[in-house]
């Protein structure tokens, strides 16, 4: 990042902030710098920082969280607004929308992968076993990342936009079942990953519509 010019500091702060998270050097998920970190970077004095991260606030791209930073929650304001939709959104709802998206993406991902797909699927799955529950926080990160890196494994950039405006409401739900259940699917996750591996699309498919169904089963009027 450059220091910036002194008209409309605000304005050319926040876009420079833009431009660090749709180029990807801060990705969806990520903490960005603090605000001493982002004065030195950008030459300009902490208020105008803080107005310049509070404008990509309000755009649905980053939040604050208390205590933890501020964190990049999507990379365009379009997800953002998305985001903040389904914040709202019934559990059951979301599943259902997640049962028709990701198994699109496990066969999309079985067809298209490359060996940098290949060794991040195996890497997050190895990362996801362990005890489920939620003392262990990499391994219910590691499952939010692995289903990520399967939807970019489909090598589909508007795809992967759309699902990354749903990360948080799939965290919060995933949390959420992991406070509820020790069921961690894993047989699953791992027949889904192979098969995505092995290039065979209806199976990668058919492992992702399983656990996803067997999740909407908890509700009786799911079909």
């Amino acid at each position: 990042m450059q220091p910036v010019r002194r008209t409309s500091l605000i304005a050319q702060v926040t876009d420079q902030l833009r431009a660090e998270i749709r180029s990807g050097r801060w990705p969806v998920g990520s903490r960005i710098p603090t605000e001493p970190e982002l004065t030195e970077l950008t030459g300009t004095g902490r208020n105008t920082v803080r107005e310049a991260v509070q404008a990509l606030v309000h755009a649905g791209m980053l939040e604050r969280r208390q205590g933890s930073g501020t964190y990049v929650i999507s990379n365009s304001n379009l997800g953002g607004q998305l985001s903040q939709y389904f914040a709202d959104a019934q559990e059951r709802d979301v599943l259902e929308l997640r049962r028709a998206l990701d198994t699109t993406a496990a066969a999309l991902a079985a067809q298209r992968r490359d060996e940098s797909d290949i060794a991040e699927l195996r890497r997050l799955l190895a990362e996801r076993g362990g005890p489920w529950n939620d003392t262990n926080p990499v391994a219910i990160e590691a499952d939010l990342a692995l289903h990520r890196a399967i939807v970019a494994a489909s090598h589909n950039a508007v795809y992967l936009e759309f699902y990354d405006s749903l990360l948080p409401v799939i965290e919060a739900g995933i949390r959420s079942r992991t406070a509820k259940s020790s069921c961690s699917f894993d047989a699953e996750h791992a027949e889904m990953v192979e098969a995505v591996i092995a290039g065979d699309a209806e199976r990668a498919a058919r492992a992702a519509e399983g656990f996803l169904s067997a999740l909407l089963a908890e509700y009786p009027d799911s079909r």
